[in-house]
């Protein structure tokens, strides 16, 4: 059995709150898990000491027996201090999409026109 430590849902419509828990990969995000482990309220400024709550003794004994938390668990793990998390690069994401760039060439290529029919019209007189 593959497990996961995992956010489930709770809270109600546009203000989350998300229970920490150990829970077997194959079922749904919100149903039934093994355990509670601790609790992500995201609606708290970023500096409250209540935002994120884990118990971590609980979570480093799952770990142990073989649950692999997910990324944002595993991001909260690693504030914590007892998990280590790669950093991510993706430099194609901070690219603009086909259309921009289509934008931004053609935008350009105007200028450039201007600056020539410029130049020609100060060269005739």
């Amino acid at each position: 059995m593959s497990l996961k430590i995992r956010l489930a849902r709770g809270g109600s419509k546009k203000r989350p709150y998300y229970h920490v828990v150990i829970a077997d990969a194959r079922a749904p995000r919100d149903g039934r898990f093994l355990e509670k482990v601790g609790h992500w309220n995201p609606m708290l400024p970023k500096d409250n000491a209540s935002r994120v709550e884990l118990n971590l003794e609980r979570i480093q004994e799952w770990i142990a027996k073989g649950a692999q938390p997910t990324d944002r668990v595993l991001r909260f793990l690693a504030e914590a201090g007892v998990a280590q998390r790669e950093t991510k690069n993706n430099p194609e994401k901070a690219k603009p999409g086909k259309k921009a760039q289509e934008r931004t060439a053609e935008r350009a290529q105007k200028e450039a026109d201007a600056k020539a029919a410029a130049s020609e019209a100060a060269a005739a007189e």
